[in-house]
This record gives structure tokens, C-alpha cells and sequence, in this order.
């Protein structure tokens, strides 16, 4: 059977559904079996687990897994090897659950255990454990379980198998886990600390495969917090290798996973992102990412020519990454992107990619270089950016959407030539309806693009926010769990009350209900900054030529905005001042009788205390209040 399988897809498949895994699987377990029977077992079982994808499923439904975990309880190391060997090509196919790994908690320890029998159960053991940790849950187990101390002095193992593996696991038990990052940086091997034994595995001399791999476990301990980003291993180490990753000789899935993990190496770090701007040409480097492959290039192997075709759009997908990540503070890094060769029309042809990853990665690199100011009023016109992405936003994943409406933000801003075609294009109603998202991120960039667009806004384009939104959505928004939420809530309704025409229309259609709204605010427990934007409000509110009005018949508000006049927070104070301010300027009709009912409740004695007060504006604000009084 072993000799008919090896290599041989169609006579594995045979054998499968002559019902050969069951019967492989007795004997594999049955105790008169001797040990060579049995490890013969466990290699038929192997080669059958190399083929298809189906062959896995098969093996998985006849509960493969706890037969050959039993199987490691055997003294004999052959056998071992054998059960290793299979239980790796099984876990290391996509369609094996992970968890499988961990359901019986003495599977881990042991496995830990058997990692000093041979170099196979060496290589075998890390391969499972590099591909079975996905998440914090399984880096802790595998973290409490010694993998750390029990991997580490593999690193300089004679095997470069064992190597290879170790370092695997290395990088997937560092990534995004601040723990084990820490810990990993103070490991003596050989009297050695582990980043130096990283540092030597990424010399040029190294296999390729090696130099990513100890590269992405730099990354990813600077990332967690265990190594500094000004760090000599990771500006002139870490850095420079993934640059040299994505040049053209490499092979695709390495110009890939190098541009993957320089665009996550950098993305919080301005210093970082101006060397890699400026290392091997690389903007420029990452142009041929959408050249590929080229007619010239000389694929003699048609093969790979073909595997590289279907994974092209992989490429796309790696450099939008990491352009969004060099562009992501930097003034003139930004430019330099946008002036590459047809990189704005790419980035277009991008958003409408069937693969919703590289949709993803352009929407996410357009939205970095939206953050400019001079490119917003530029290239971002010239390409008629915003046609593609109002496409984008129809009927998008939420993950698109997310950065997709970000970017709107930014294009609805009152300096972008943008926001007028947008609004055309029926740009109120799409965001209205992310108001009532499930998710808070979508709640907040709907919010937020409506609190952009009513910014100096005319009175048009406010009263359509109020009719799509809808006095009730308002109000759900205004109660939002959210901070972030209610936060960009409170700025809208602030937009949508500015310049005293505006102030008088909405106030006179919705004015209750603001006035409720308002009182609920200033009553609950919020935020200093909150309750700072609500004040604000009243303070717009208190401009209006009638609106005025609905204050001042209403006691109960003004009681309160006497009440922050006297509050311990300078911020509070300030927002009431401006309130009070508002109501009793002079130059206005029936002045008179608001300072009159005002100074009746107490507040010019409060206004002379404040024009006492250490804190100079708010001592300005109550002298120039306190002369409308005397005027």
C-alpha cells in the first residue's frame, strides 16, 4: 500500500473509498499489533494525508487526530516520529480546525515533553504548534506551557529544518502578544539574547526564507512594545532587510509577506516611514508590484508562471498596504506616491477589483493620502476620486466600509472641491443610513461625514440632514452608548445651528426637542467635553434673534447654565459665560428684559465674582459681559 500511495493522488483517493482508513486505524490502535506494524500504519496514513484537500476531510471524519495523539503515549521513537509526521501534514492543511490541538489539555504538555527525543519530533512538534496558534487563547496556552524556554536553544540547533521551525513559532507566538515580546527579549541562548541571534538570521547570507522570518519576529516584538522603533536592530536591520524583500528578483510571495510586514513595521512611526521612503528607491520599487508579470520577465518554468498569474492581484493588495502605511504623516511622502507613475488611476482601479482584499488595501491607501490637505484639493479632483468610492459604499463588507467612510470625511471636508458632487450624488442618505449601523465604527464615520457637511453648510443642505436623519435618529444618537458617537452627535446639531437665520428656522421646526435633548445632556453623567459641546450648543442657540426665547421661558435650562458659571472645571465655566454672554449683548431687542430676569437670578453677583478669577479669559469674558450691564 505505502509504495501503490506515495506520490500517486488517484490511488490514495482508491484506496480512501475502499475503506482503508478505518482499518489502518485498528491497527494502528489494536494492542497485539506489533510497533513496526503500527508505524507502518501511521506512514500509509501519512501519505494519504499528503493529497487533497478531501483526503484530510476523510481522515478527519475517521477521528484520526486522537488515534495518533494516543499513539504518541508509545516508548518507541520511531513510531513517534511517525505519528508526528502525520499529525503535521494533517494540521498544517487549511481545512483542519486548530482547536483540535488543544481539546485534551495533556496533549500540549506532553508535546513539550517529546520535543527533546530527536531532531524529527524537533521539526514535526514546532511545525504543528507554528500553524495550530492563531489568537491570544492559544499563544497563552502555549506561552504557559514553557514554548518559550522549550524552543529557544533550537534556534542554533545543527538541523536548519529545526531552525526554520523554531523561528516560526517564535513569530507567531510575538505577534500583537506584549508578553510574550517581553520575555522573548531578555532569552539567553548560548549566552546570547535572542533579538542578536534574530539580528544574525537576517544576514544576506541566509536563506531567504530565514531572513523574512526572523525579520517578521523583530517586527513584531518592536510592534508589541519589547523593542524601541529607534532601535539600531530595527533601522538597520529589521528595516532594510524587508526593503531588499521587495525588489524584483524576489519571488512573488516573498516581494508579498516583505511588503506586508514592512507596511505593519511601520505604520505607527513617522521616523520609520521617512527612512523606508527614502531606502532603495522603494516607492518606485513598488510600482512594478502592479506591473506583474511583466512581458519581459524570464519565467522559463510555465508553472510558476501560471501560479503567479492567479496570485498577482496578492501583490496589488501588499503594495496599497504598504503606500498607505509610508503615507500615513507624511506630507511629502504622500506626494512622492501620488506622482509615481498612474498611481492615482491604479488606486481607482483598485476600488473596483472583485478580490475584496485589494478593494480593501486601496480604499485603506487612498484614505492614508486623504489626510492631506494640498492632495484633496488636487489629485483627489483631477481623478474624481469620490465617483469610484460613493460606488464603493453601495453595498460594501463592513471592514470596507469602515475605512471607506473615514475617507469620505475627509472629502466632505468645507476646503474639498469634492463636497459638492457628492452631495449630488445622494451622499446624505447613504450616511444617514450608516447612523443606524450595528457597528460603532460605521455610526461614527456617518456622524462624523454629516458633522463635515454642515460645517458652513447653507441652509439647503441643513435642512436635508435634519429630514433624511430625522428628529428621532437624532435624539437615538444623542443617548448613544458610544462616546465617539455622541461626541460627533453633539458637533453635527452644532454645525446645524450656526449663523442666526439657520439658528431661527431649525430652532422654530425642532426647537422642543433640542431644548429636551440639551436638558438630558446637561442632567446625566457625561464627560467634561460633553457636557463643554452641549453648552456650546446653548451658546449657538442664544445667538438666535427668536430662538433666544426658548431659553430664556425656560428656567429650568437657565438655572443650569448658572450652575456650570460656578463649576469647578475652567472649560464648563468658559461654555456658560458664553451662554450668558449671547442673551444679555446689548445691541439687540429686549435686552432690557433679559439682563433684568437674569440679574434677578443672581448672575451679575456671580459675574463679578468670576471677573476676580485667576484664569485671565474667564476673567475677560465676565468684565466684557459685565459691561453690557453698564452700557
Amino acid at each position: 500500500m505505502k509504495n501503490a500511495v506515495i506520490g500517486n493522488n488517484k490511488q490514495k483517493a482508491n484506496l480512501i473509498v475502499l475503506g482503508a482508513v478505518p482499518r489502518l486505524l485498528y491497527l494502528l490502535q489494536q494492542e497485539t499489533s506489533s510497533t513496526e506494524l503500527k508505524t507502518e500504519c501511521a506512514v500509509v496514513l501519512g501519505s494519504l494525508a499528503m493529497g487533497t484537500e478531501n483526503n484530510v476531510k476523510s481522515l478527519l471524519d475517521c477521528h484520526i487526530i486522537p488515534a495518533l495523539l494516543q499513539g504518541l503515549l508509545s516508548p518507541d521513537l520511531k513510531f513517534i516520529e511517525a505519528c508526528l509526521r502525520c499529525l503535521r501534514t494533517i494540521f498544517t492543511s487549511p481545512v483542519t480546525p486548530e482547536e483540535l490541538l488543544y481539546t485534551d489539555a495533556t496533549v500540549i504538555p506532553h508535546l513539550m515533553a517529546l520535543l527533546s527525543r530527536s531532531r524529527h519530533t524537533q521539526e514535526y512538534i514546532c511545525q504543528i504548534f507554528s500553524h495550530c496558534c492563531k489568537g491570544p487563547d492559544h499563544q497563552t496556552i502555549l506561552f504557559n506551557h514553557g514554548a518559550v524556554q522549550n524552543i529557544a536553544h533550537l534556534l542554533t540547533s545543527l538541523s536548519y529544518k529545526v531552525r526554520m521551525q523554531a523561528l516560526k513559532c517564535f513569530s507567531v507566538l510575538a505577534f500583537e502578544n506584549p508578553q510574550v515580546s517581553m520575555t522573548l527579549v531578555n532569552v539567553l541562548v548560548d549566552g546570547e539574547l535572542l533579538p542578536q541571534i534574530f539580528v544574525k538570521m537576517l544576514q544576506r547570507d541566509k536563506p531567504i526564507e530565514m531572513q523574512l522570518t526572523s525579520a517578521k519576529c523583530l517586527t513584531y516584538m518592536c510592534r508589541a512594545g519589547a523593542i524601541r522603533t529607534d532601535d539600531n536592530c530595527i533601522v538597520l536591520k529589521t528595516l532594510p532587510c524587508l526593503v531588499r524583500m521587495c525588489s524584483k528578483e524576489r519571488l512573488l510571495e516573498e516581494r508579498v509577506e516583505g511588503a506586508e510586514t514592512l507596511a505593519y513595521l511601520i505604520e505607527p512611526d513617522v521616523e520609520l516611514q521617512r527612512i523606508a521612503s527614502i531606502t532603495d528607491h522603494l516607492i518606485a520599487m513598488l510600482a512594478d508590484y502592479f506591473k506583474y508579470p511583466s512581458s519581459v520577465s524570464a519565467i522559463t518554468d510555465i508553472k510558476r508562471l501560471d501560479h503567479d498569474l492567479k496570485h498577482a492581484h496578492e501583490l496589488r493588495q501588499a503594495a496599497f498596504k504598504l503606500y498607505a502605511s509610508l503615507g500615513a504623516n507624511d506630507e511629502d511622502i504622500r506626494k512622492k506616491i501620488i506622482e509615481t507613475e498612474n498611481m492615482m488611476d491604479r488606486i481607482v482601479t483598485g476600488l473596483s477589483e472583485s478580490s475584496v482584499k485589494v478593494r480593501l488595501a486601496a480604499v485603506r491607501c487612498l484614505h492614508s493620502l486623504s489626510r492631506s490637505v494640498q492632495q484633496l484639493r488636487t489629485s483627489f479632483q483631477d481623478h474624481a476620486v469620490w465617483k469610484p468610492l460613493m460606488k464603493v459604499l453601495q453595498n460594501a463588507p463592513d471592514e470596507i466600509l469602515v475605512v471607506a467612510s473615514s475617507m469620505l470625511c475627509n472629502l466632505l471636508l468645507e476646503f474639498s472641491p469634492s463636497k459638492e458632487p457628492i452631495l449630488e450624488s445622494g451622499a446624505v442618505e447613504l450616511l444617514c443610513g450608516l447612523t443606524q449601523s450595528e457597528n460603532p465604527a460605521l455610526r461614527v464615520n456617518g456622524i462624523w461625514a454629516l458633522m463635515n457637511m454642515a460645517f458652513q453648510a447653507e441652509q439647503k443642505i441643513k435642512a436635508d440632514i435634519l429630514r433624511s436623519l430625522s428628529t428621532e435618529q437624532l435624539f437615538r444618537l444623542l443617548s448613544d452608548s458610544d462616546l465617539n458617537v455622541l461626541m460627533k452627535t453633539l458637533g453635527l446639531l452644532r454645525n446645524l445651528l450656526s449663523t442666526r437665520p439657520h439658528i431661527d428656522k431649525i430652532m422654530s421646526t425642532h426647537g422642543k426637542q433640542i431644548m429636551q435633548a440639551v436638558t438630558l445632556i446637561l442632567e446625566g453623567e457625561h464627560d467634561i467635553e460633553v457636557k463643554e459641546q452641549t453648552l456650546c450648543i446653548l451658546a449657538n442657540i442664544a445667538d438666535g434673534t427668536t430662538a433666544k426665547e426658548l431659553i430664556m421661558t425656560n428656567d429650568d435650562v437657565l438655572q443650569k447654565i448658572k450652575y456650570y458659571m460656578g463649576h469647578s472645571h475652567v472649560k464648563l465655566q468658559l461654555a456658560a459665560m458664553f451662554c450668558i454672554s449671547n442673551l444679555i449683548w446689548n445691541e439687540e431687542e429686549g435686552s432690557q428684559e433679559r439682563q433684568d430676569k437674569l440679574r434677578d437670578m443672581g448672575i451679575v453677583d456671580i459675574l463679578h465674582k468670576l471677573s476676580q478669577s485667576p484664569d485671565s479669559s474667564l476673567c475677560d469674558k465676565a468684565k466684557t459681559a459685565l459691561q453690557q450691564y453698564l452700557a
